[in-house]
């Protein structure tokens, strides 16, 4: 088993990733959002500024990530676990953002995104997630089962 091809399979095979973030004080909170990978390493969400999360990679942009196939049986669940930082986006970076974001939601059958869609007086921002490592489960590792991959 190629763990790197599993990792590539989790990331393009899901549409929801859960963001664990913390707070100015460190207190943690953990958010499903709806994600647009670009490749492994850059991942795009649409959120309000005003969601906790927001608030609290405004404070304290890392932040870990984890996508996994909430549908498997019992035992055989895997997920991608990353490390990564984030921004809101703005700018040029936000344009090419938005390109991202807007084709894979229109390949999952969703609307069109602009760049007016999440500048004021809209009310969701564009985020991205710069992955800096990613790692899966591998049964035969003891004690601790992650092992580091690179999708």
């Amino acid at each position: 088993m190629d763990l790197d091809d599993v990792a590539r399979a989790i990331i393009d095979g899901n549409r929801y990733m859960v963001l664990g973030t913390a707070d100015g004080g460190g207190r943690p909170w953990v958010s499903p959002v709806y994600y647009a990978p670009s490749g492994y390493s850059e991942l795009h969400w649409v959120s309000s500024p005003e969601a906790q999360h927001s608030r609290n990679l405004a404070a304290r942009p890392d932040l870990s990530i984890v996508v996994f196939d909430s549908q498997a049986p019992v035992g055989e669940g895997q997920g991608v676990y990353m490390s990564a930082v984030a921004e809101q986006l703005t700018g040029a970076d936000l344009g090419r953002g938005i390109e991202v974001f807007s084709r894979v939601s229109v390949s999952h059958g969703a609307r069109r995104w602009t760049v007016e869609d999440v500048q004021p007086p809209a009310a969701l921002r564009l985020y991205r997630a710069r992955v800096a490592d990613h790692w899966v489960l591998d049964p035969e590792r003891r004690p601790d089962q992650r092992t580091r991959v690179r999708p």
